[in-house]
């Protein structure tokens, strides 16, 4: 009634083994107290109390075991174990009798008998996780469902009936029905039933019908909400015409109501008549209203008002609200931030700020090497002490750091470059935090000795991420690779010793000696390669500088056709002078060919190529 935590019960392994899933056992079902011999004795009002109200509870863990929780003695009662060797998904007990029912993510579902704590019958409900379980109103059947749903008979353990289900993992399964609709025929306890079904990442919640027949396994309607339905209550309607009313509480908060009468196949899905959200009123400096969000809702016993729970899990408010469904949107203005004030302002008023004297010089831890100034706190306090007197003028901030004694030349200028000892503290800040450019502006330097220092100064646990920093550049562009070599050269001379002692080292720098290995197979034919685009290379060099000379043009522009013989003569001297030159030319040519040849024959006894048939030649060409 006044939303405070009544009792709280943190398991013995609740680190271990967190609960999963839990379920109140029924006031009439309740095993027997345990003899633990004479106990305190109890008040008469108590002991009265102890017959109406829920006791025990029933919580699965992640590990397997369900543990028995005895609200009222406020003690564990007893623990089951050996049913599941993993996770408990769901547990329910059985309405009559004092039994138990659980189905895990090892695909079984377990009977258990909770007077002897043992199993009494244990069966595969599915070729995957069970996640969910629902006991039929008559005690009879039980729902199962991982993906697909499945009705069991309870006495023979058999499937009774399959359903299609849902495409992801069901989050939960309840009977909305308790007598079928059509009175007709006579009632066996589940034919004629409806039931509903949610799962998880699926905004749609199904309602599945009960037939005498196996033929019809779909959904007869669905019910749609803005997204996954993270807890459901609804009133189950007892009469022929009375209504199914359902209360959804989505992952978004918001609060979704349906009211329908089910009578048979429909095949829309069906909208919420009403939507409930709550916010904050806004009227404070944030002048905006937040959400608060909706985390769990119940029908009260009336079925006419909701019990809402809503805004901080640690500290959940609990309100009754009256159901006025003409609206189809309703949200309710709560202030929730004067129950959830934590008291935080008076844990920083605790903090003092040390009085430091200008005369006394302050040491501040940091790398050595790295100066650090310090700040002189400017409190209130401190200015009441210190008062000036009226004819002094304060002292200037220069003063004041004289006093200080910061030596100014010390302190380091971002720009200028680390030394080896902080280029190691870098190399390590940068191989954990993955930084690019920490990692660049260190392995891009080329001083050897910078580079032996470095490797030598860093830590032993470092080596194997830097050596797989290297790998990951020297796969990257030649330049990059040719730098990184000589960082490789050092890791291998001086942490030999370290690596050799690794169990798993084949495995760290396979990838390495493959990627080498690959380089150096290249290497041969990329050393002929290179010969012969030398010869090749000076070769088009040589024609070109022939080619270079300009050719005269013969042919003339102006013919003076004049009658005097003496220019014809000199004109057929000019002709012969051309022939020779032409002819002088031709030889040229024949002896630089001839040098080119010597030349490429040299070449080729060099690289080992003499030897090659000319086909062969040709090809590698």
């Amino acid at each position: 009634a006044d939303s405070r935590l009544r009792h709280e019960y943190v398991p013995s392994a609740h680190l271990s083994a967190a609960c999963t899933c839990l379920a109140w056992a029924p006031p009439g079902g309740r095993p027997p107290p345990s003899k633990d011999g004479p106990q305190r004795k109890k008040r008469k009002s108590e002991g009265a109390e102890v017959d109406k109200q829920l006791d025990i509870l029933a919580i699965g863990t992640a590990v397997g075991s369900i543990l028995l929780y005895s609200t009222v003695k406020g003690e564990l009662q007893s623990k089951l174990d050996g049913g599941h060797d993993n996770r408990v998904n769901c547990v329910r007990w059985h309405q009559d009798n004092c039994c138990l029912y659980s189905c895990s993510e090892d695909k079984h579902i377990v009977e258990w008998n909770t007077q002897t704590c043992k199993v009494k019958c244990k069966w595969k409900g599915d070729n995957s996780s069970v996640t969910s379980l629902c006991i039929s109103p008559d005690g009879k059947m039980l729902l199962s469902a991982g993906r697909t749903i499945k009705l069991w008979d309870l006495e023979t353990k058999e499937v009774y009936r399959h359903f299609t289900g849902h495409a992801t993992s069901v989050s939960s399964l309840m009977f909305t029905t308790v007598k079928p609709m059509n009175e007709s025929k006579p009632f066996d306890g589940i034919t004629g039933l409806y039931f509903l079904s949610g799962a998880i990442h699926d905004r749609l919640l199904s309602v599945w019908y009960i037939r005498s027949d196996r033929k019809e396994k779909n959904a007869v309607m669905s019910f749609t909400v803005t997204d996954e339905p993270t807890f459901i209550d609804l009133t189950v309607s007892e009469v022929k015409e009375e209504p199914v009313k359902l209360a959804v509480v989505c992952r978004d908060g918001q609060l979704h109501l349906f009211e329908h009468i089910l009578n048979g196949y429909c095949k829309k899905p069906l909208t919420s008549n009403c939507t409930i959200q709550i916010a904050t009123p806004g009227d404070d400096e944030d002048s905006t209203p937040k959400p608060v969000p909706i985390l769990a809702a119940a029908f009260s016993t009336d079925k006419q008002s909701l019990l809402l729970v809503y805004g901080n899990t640690l500290q959940p408010i609990i309100e009754k609200v009256s159901l006025n469904t003409t609206e189809p949107h309703i949200c309710l203005i709560r202030d929730i931030q004067k129950v959830l004030a934590l008291k935080t302002d008076v844990a920083l008023t605790k903090v003092k700020t040390p009085v430091v004297n200008s005369d006394a010089k302050v040491l501040v831890p940091g790398i050595p090497g790295h100066s650090t100034a310090v700040k002189t706190p400017s409190s209130g306090k401190e200015k009441k002490k210190t008062k000036r007197k009226p004819g002094e003028t304060e002292e200037s901030i220069e003063e004041r750091l004289g006093a200080l004694d910061i030596d100014v030349s010390k302190v380091k200028t971002p720009g200028g470059l680390p030394q080896t000892d902080s280029f190691a503290v870098l190399l390590v800040q940068g191989l954990e935090s993955n930084d690019a450019e920490i990692l660049n502006r260190v392995l891009n330097t080329r001083k050897e000795n910078v580079i032996k220092n470095t490797v030598a100064r860093m830590p032993i646990h470092a080596v194997i991420p830097l050596l797989h920093e290297l790998t990951k550049r020297l796969q990257g562009n030649p330049y990059s690779a040719s730098l990184m070599v000589r960082w490789l050269k050092s890791v291998f001379t001086l942490h030999a010793s370290y690596l050799s002692t690794l169990p798993d080292l084949i495995p760290q720098l396979g990838m390495l000696y493959q990627l080498m290995e690959s380089r150096v197979k290249t290497l041969q034919k990329l050393s002929r390669l290179h010969g012969r685009l030398f010869i090749l290379v000076t070769q088009v060099a040589a024609s070109e500088t022939v080619q270079g000379v300009p050719e005269v043009n013969q042919t003339a522009k102006l013919v003076y056709e004049d009658e005097s013989s003496e220019e014809e003569e000199g004109s057929d001297d000019e002709m012969i002078a051309d022939k020779d030159s032409d002819e002088n030319w031709d030889e040229d040519e024949e002896k630089e060919e001839q040098s080119d040849e010597q030349e490429m024959t040299v070449e080729k006894e060099i690289n080992g190529d003499s030897d090659l048939e000319p086909e062969n030649e040709s090809e590698e060409e």
